[in-house]
């Protein structure tokens, strides 16, 4: 927790020892009736604080999903609540998950990845360099058959395989620009051809 955290949490405490006294100055005659009304007010409280919670969450899962716009022609996929935009491809018929990355210079598959799609990645020949925040690592080219986005669809696309470690796929700019408008629209990433 931060300091800010420990302070709302201060707050939240003095609050409640306010109200509490007052709860029980006011009803030091009738004890358990005060009690009672002190506990339904709790509960109340925690209810709300419990849904507040949970409707983050409730909204954050069905927003995630990419929804096809057919009249404008147009692919929106929501913000995640890391600030990053995902995005779900087939490729060669296999459902991958791929994080939209507009400093990736291609599409880049983890080996995980690759092998799922049916490309061997020990077998593969990682003759390229990439330059990444953690420095450099080999890469493999590769082409990908089919790439399906949505109702977009693309064949014999390059891309390449990290062989280093990364925590996912990325979809970079070799791939976002075969789409006539790439926008950031409202915690929107809109993709229309």
């Amino acid at each position: 927790m931060t300091t800010d955290d420990y302070m709302r949490l201060a707050y939240l405490v003095l609050l409640l020892v306010a109200v509490g006294g007052w709860f029980f100055a006011q009803g030091r005659a009738a004890i358990g009736k005060t009690m009672q009304q002190a506990m339904i007010w709790g509960f109340l409280f925690l209810g709300v604080a419990a849904a507040y919670g949970l409707w983050s969450d409730i909204t954050t899962r069905t927003r995630l999903q990419q929804i096809y716009d057919s009249e404008n022609g147009e692919l929106r996929v929501p913000m995640s609540p890391n600030g990053h935009f995902y995005v779900t491809l087939e490729i060669n018929g296999t459902p991958l998950r791929f994080a939209v990355d507009t400093g990736a210079s291609e599409i880049v598959l983890t080996r995980e990845d690759a092998r799922r799609i049916g490309l061997d990645p020990d077998a593969l020949r990682y003759t390229g360099i990439a330059r990444t925040a953690n420095g450099e690592v080999p890469t493999a080219p590769v082409r990908l058959k089919e790439v399906r986005l949505g109702p977009f669809t693309d064949r014999d696309l390059p891309a390449s395989v990290n062989g280093g470690e990364m925590p996912g796929s990325l979809l970079g700019m070799s791939y976002l620009r075969r789409f006539e408008d790439v926008s950031f629209n409202r915690g929107e990433l809109v993709l229309r051809r």
